[in-house]
């Protein structure tokens, strides 16, 4: 069975029409024919985007080159309200010194002490769900939050603030556009951005609730009794080159991108992959009996038993990358694929086009965990694979997700089985990440 995508719109359409659908969902505006394109040019009166599919492009954008081609402003326009200054939306040395306290709390080493953390919070999405049929993009959003709450701040999503904070998230993520009207227009700094006010308000509730987080977690180290979890390691992780350390506000930004990437990504990450599972019930037969050989609580010697289950993780990612488009900005004249392109275009990347390319893939939109053990799988993997991103700017917690995704779904796989529901395949859009029109829902059957 070869997963949904969304319809193949036009290749030529009016350009209002275009940004309607943009801006209501990214992916079925694009045209079937950036599936096979190495680069694409798309004109609006205010500026150019090109989209880059070919490998060296991508390569030249976020590995060689990467200070010539800055994060674009216009997609961070609809995030400030949450984001502020944080690492996420950043450039030049401000995102240097960011990275630079950051990158040490996701190190290998921290991995193996945060594992309790995710393993416990899987435990406890086994248990919690229940048989039946049920929409598992909302039961992993719940978990994905659980998992970010205890590595981080040593809490699980039963406690009151982290509860209010998933509650607001939720409406959150559903009321904000991935792009806002700003990014299509060329507005001064000053001018009003145009964000839905249930959005300022979710985000202003959000920060909120993170600021009492931190400052509580700001007391606790100045009393020397801080539990040793990721919000203690960076907020005492001083700058190498200037021995500065976050304040408060800036903490904030960064929890909040936290908060972001590591939840709504995995979450969009783990119900994908579930209805894969569904969907093709040979793979998930194979994905149980490797969680049949976990103990009843695994350690995280354990993992390399999930080699399979983590392939399938892999190929998850491949087909519902979280974030289907990176986008950046030349700073200066460029020659790509023989076209001039002035200072200030729009570079866009994207892992849903490159993760699904004819021209790269074999059977692009089948889902084939095996092809990761392959050659021609492998050469694909280090060519057009970029779930987290690449370069410098690859996502900092992108080991962790490599952890947390294979071991959930092997949790969870050594619960239930997992069933498609008649009449209720999902079509995937994208919100903050890419998640299915009308949710995803299963029938789950206790093991």
């Amino acid at each position: 069975m070869i997963p949904p995508k969304p319809s193949p719109r036009p290749d030529k359409v009016s350009l209002w029409r275009y940004l309607r659908l943009f801006r209501a969902d990214i992916l079925s505006a694009q045209p079937a024919r950036l599936y096979r394109a190495w680069m694409a040019e798309f004109r609006t009166p205010f500026f150019r985007s090109y989209m880059c599919n070919d490998p060296a492009l991508v390569r030249l954008v976020l590995n060689e080159r990467p200070d010539d081609f800055p994060k674009s402003g216009r997609i961070s326009e609809g995030l400030r309200p949450l984001l502020g200054r944080s690492v996420f939306v950043t450039n030049g040395e401000e995102w240097k010194r960011q990275r630079r306290i950051i990158d040490p709390a996701f190190e290998g080493g921290r991995l193996r002490d945060t594992f309790p953390a995710m393993r416990d919070a899987g435990l406890a999405a086994a248990a919690r769900m229940v048989e039946g049929v049920q929409e598992i993009e909302g039961e992993m959003s719940h978990t994905a939050a659980d998992v970010i709450f205890r590595t981080l701040f040593s809490i699980p999503i039963e406690n009151e603030i982290a509860a209010a904070v998933f509650t607001e998230f939720r409406t959150y993520q559903r009321t904000q556009p991935i792009l806002n009207l700003a990014a299509f227009l060329p507005i001064p700094r000053w001018f009003p951005r145009f964000h839905r006010a249930r959005t300022k308000a979710s985000a202003k509730a959000i920060r909120g609730l993170i600021t009492r987080l931190t400052a509580t977690r700001a007391r606790e180290i100045a009393e020397g009794r801080a539990p040793d979890d990721l919000a203690t390691k960076i907020m005492t992780t001083a700058d190498p080159l200037t021995g500065a350390r976050f304040e408060t506000e800036e903490m904030v930004d960064q929890v909040a991108i936290f908060f972001l990437a590591g939840h709504e990504t995995s979450a969009s990450a783990l119900g994908w992959a579930l209805y894969l599972l569904a969907t093709h019930p040979e793979v998930q037969d194979r994905v149980a009996a490797e969680a049949a050989s976990l103990s009843e609580t695994p350690e995280f010697s354990e993992l390399s038993r999930l080699k399979f289950t983590r392939d399938v993780f892999r190929e998850s990612l491949r087909l519902y990358p979280p974030v289907p488009m990176l986008v950046r900005e030349n700073v200066k004249p460029e020659v790509l694929r023989e076209r001039e392109v002035r200072p200030g275009a729009q570079i866009v990347l994207s892992p849903w086009h490159l993760h699904r390319h004819e021209r790269i893939w074999a059977a692009p939109d089948a889902f084939a965990p095996d092809r990761w053990q392959t050659e021609s799988g492998r050469v694909c993997a280090r060519d057009a694979y970029m779930p987290f991103s690449a370069g410098p700017r690859v996502c900092t917690g992108a080991g962790f997700a490599m952890v947390e995704g294979p071991l959930l779904l092997a949790l969870l796989a050594r619960a239930f089985r997992f069933v498609p529901v008649a009449g209720r395949e999902p079509v995937p859009v994208a919100y903050l990440t890419v998640r299915a029109r009308d949710g995803i829902w299963l029938e789950l059957q206790r093991r």
